[in-house]
């Protein structure tokens, strides 16, 4: 189902994944974004006593890519510690669009579960179909 890219994503995904720190929920997730040039970030869920302080692991690979100077996405992978496979939250939807946004292109998304067993990609459009999108003059 995956190809060796995709498949090399998803192993990222997942090495970040057990450096979550979810000490409230114990739902731990890995994300892995994969630049044009073929660089990948990765980052995790990193969870707060104070609930809104959490940042998910979508967001933090896509800052991370961001701050490491990658304008251009591809692709992430997104992997958790649950029996389905683990679709980005809202908020992450619309960071993901943002970043599609700056690079002209729909992302992919690889979606699955801790066992890698349930493995879902989509398109970022197919997810999100009616971002929200803020014109710049």
């Amino acid at each position: 189902m995956l190809n060796e890219r995709e498949e090399k994503l998803l192993e990222e995904a997942e090495h970040a994944m057990d450096r979550s720190y979810a000490p409230y929920s114990q739902f731990r997730v890995g994300a892995a974004v994969l630049s044009s040039d073929g660089r990948v970030v990765n980052g995790a869920n990193y969870e707060n006593a104070s609930y809104g302080c959490a940042i998910c692991a979508e967001r933090v690979a896509i800052t991370r890519a961001n701050v490491e100077g990658i304008k251009d996405v591809v692709s992430i992978a997104i992997i958790g510690s649950s029996d389905a496979p683990v679709t980005p939250c809202g908020a992450c939807r619309q960071v993901l669009f943002e970043a599609s946004s700056r690079c002209n292109r729909d992302i992919e998304v690889i979606m699955s579960n801790s066992n890698r067993q349930k493995i879902r990609k989509m398109m970022l459009s197919e997810l999100l179909p009616f971002a929200f999108s803020f014109e710049r003059k």
